[in-house]
């Protein structure tokens, strides 16, 4: 008797063993095949504006998939489509009143000028909104009087006319660059604010954008362009020495700012390191600025003042640091 149960615990230890080793076996074997499983790639995919909003309430449906975004993408776009709706009211209002409207959008390369103005255009009436973004002038074009190319662009009755770069290239690319002579410069700083009051005592609504960025915001967005093959044709020379002659185009904002400023025709500076709030309350601004039938609260409407600056407290700005100029914005 004593044998058969000496037999049997050999039997019940044998058969443990062996189920442990099999449990091991198996669980390799788990570790082992979740290793050759391969995981399906991240695709990174960045949606065109709306898309987001559009698709926000839609239920699940066959060949869609989950994609995750941000809160701050979903309220941008909200607010983006609220804000583009008062613009076609303010359009309709300058069509019905003949106003017309002039504005400029400069700045530093890379600072979101053409992207504002796409979405302040991207809904409007094209027969009455025209961008106009010239090339370098013809050999016939620089023989003229240097307004006269700018001055076939200005509006007729009813319409808005939006400049991606203006006649201010004369302030700070082309002296900077050497495409105009210093006393050509000089020229325009003392003509340009007697063309300007012309056209506002003219009846032309002028509005006059500046749009500043940082030095190392400005490197990223250049960097950005480099790498991405839809947006290399926005690289030029002159972008490229953009960042070497910082301290050079900084000087000549001020000396731009200083000469032009003026209450007939102030300056209004964004600022644009965040392209998206740039472009909100670039449009709060124009629409703040311009009264048009069923218009939205004043408080829908007030700019950031952290984004919207005046010219004057611009300029002050700068004088106070001007030996600091790392730290100036664009």
């Amino acid at each position: 008797m004593g044998k058969k149960k000496n037999k049997e615990k050999q039997v019940e230890v044998t058969s443990t063993k062996n189920d442990e080793q099999k449990q091991q076996t198996i669980a390799k074997a788990t570790v082992e095949d979740q290793k050759t499983v391969k995981t399906p790639p991240v695709v990174k995919i960045k949606l065109s504006e709306h898309e987001a909003l559009k698709n926000f309430e839609k239920g699940k449906r066959k060949n869609c998939v989950q994609i995750w975004i941000k809160r701050s993408t979903l309220e941008y776009e909200k607010e983006l489509r609220k804000l583009q709706i008062e613009l076609l009211k303010m359009q309709n209002h300058i069509k019905a009143k003949g106003m017309r409207v002039v504005m400029l959008f400069e700045g530093r390369d890379a600072a979101g000028k053409g992207g504002t103005i796409k979405r302040i255009t991207e809904h409007l009436n094209p027969r009455g909104a025209r961008v106009v973004a010239l090339e370098k002038p013809s050999d016939r074009e620089k023989t003229q009087w240097y307004f006269q190319r700018y001055v076939q662009h200005l509006p007729s009755a009813g319409e808005i006319v939006f400049f991606d770069r203006s006649w201010y290239n004369r302030a700070m690319v082309e002296p900077i660059m050497g495409f105009c002579t210093d006393e050509q410069n000089k020229r325009f700083l003392k003509d340009v604010p007697l063309f300007e009051e012309m056209l506002v005592k003219d009846g032309i609504k002028l509005f006059k954008f500046y749009f500043s960025v940082s030095k190392a915001e400005q490197l990223r967005r250049f960097q950005s362009r480099e790498n991405h093959p839809l947006k290399q044709y926005k690289i030029s020379p002159v972008d490229k020495m953009a960042q070497e002659l910082w301290d050079q185009y900084t000087v000549k904002k001020f000396q731009m700012l200083s000469e032009t400023n003026r209450t007939i025709a102030p300056w209004t500076i964004i600022r644009s390191d965040n392209k998206k709030k740039a472009r909100l309350n670039c449009m709060k601004f124009i629409l703040s600025n311009i009264d048009y039938e069923g218009k939205i609260s004043e408080e829908e409407l007030r700019p950031d003042p952290e984004i919207v600056i005046s010219g004057i407290d611009e300029l002050k700005y700068m004088e106070d640091n001007l030996l600091r100029q790392q730290e100036l914005p664009g």
